[in-house]
């Protein structure tokens, strides 16, 4: 995305409004309650997921799925859509489940790692820095890819790591403001390669041998709202 406009208790719109719920999963869309990411088809427990190329669009609801240079295109507002999408995570994915994932959907209900927390971290934002990224690198000797940590939003700019000291501090970016809520915790998720879908760096247990603890990145909340853009420039307010 080139821009997004923000809204104060909201999180970045259509972010992780949909999901494919696992098998027993205890989902209900028509009362939704946070549940465990593992609950639901997550990179976490499914390293091949990162070898599928997808695009999905809220409004049309279509989704598109490209591996090995095949296409497959789903309508998602049709029972049928649904059905066959399930089934192609299913058989792609070589999923140990008796039967395929739901695909489900409760706005304003969010599937963020950390809803379990919080009303207010369901809306929370993900920002990483990406120097702390490179200083992560230097530390291995190997090229970690920003992509294994799948923030909404990439910054530069700042020293490496300043952000996980700086919670309860504002990111203000023209109109935007953004309070730093917490740090970002990190899973088994970021030991995939985003490039290859293989488990090649176990960066939990680096990430804490090196630094003495598992975080990169930090959650967010909009405190106000405005437009924020590609390349915009901002600071940090103590």
């Amino acid at each position: 995305m080139t821009s997004v406009a923000l809204r104060p208790a909201e999180g970045i719109p259509g972010d992780r409004l949909f999901g494919f719920a696992r098998y027993n999963s205890g989902f209900d869309p028509s009362d939704p309650q946070p549940l465990p990411k593992d609950r639901f088809v997550v990179l976490l427990k499914e390293a091949e997921l990162a070898s599928l190329q997808t695009r999905f669009s809220a409004d049309s609801q279509i989704l598109e799925v490209s591996r090995n240079s095949e296409f497959f295109w789903f309508n998602m507002r049709t029972s049928q859509g649904r059905k066959d999408a399930a089934a192609f995570l299913h058989r792609e994915l070589a999923l140990a489940d008796p039967e395929p994932p739901v695909f489900v959907s409760s706005e304003p209900h969010r599937f963020t790692d950390v809803s379990v927390v919080s009303p207010v971290m369901m809306n929370a934002i993900s920002v990483l820095n990406l120097a702390s990224v490179q200083a992560l690198s230097r530390h291995l000797s190997e090229n970690v890819h920003p992509a294994r940590f799948r923030a909404n939003i990439e910054i530069d700019g700042l020293p490496p790591f300043a952000e996980l000291d700086a919670i309860g501090s504002t990111l203000v970016f023209g109109d935007v403001e953004l309070r730093l809520l917490q740090r970002t915790k990190r899973c088994a998720a970021t030991e995939v390669n985003p490039e290859t879908a293989e488990r090649d760096l176990k960066l939990p247990y680096l990430l804490r041998k090196h630094l003495g603890h598992t975080d990169m990145g930090v959650y967010v909340e909009v405190v106000k709202p405005g437009e924020l853009r590609l390349g915009q420039s901002g600071h940090l307010l103590a």
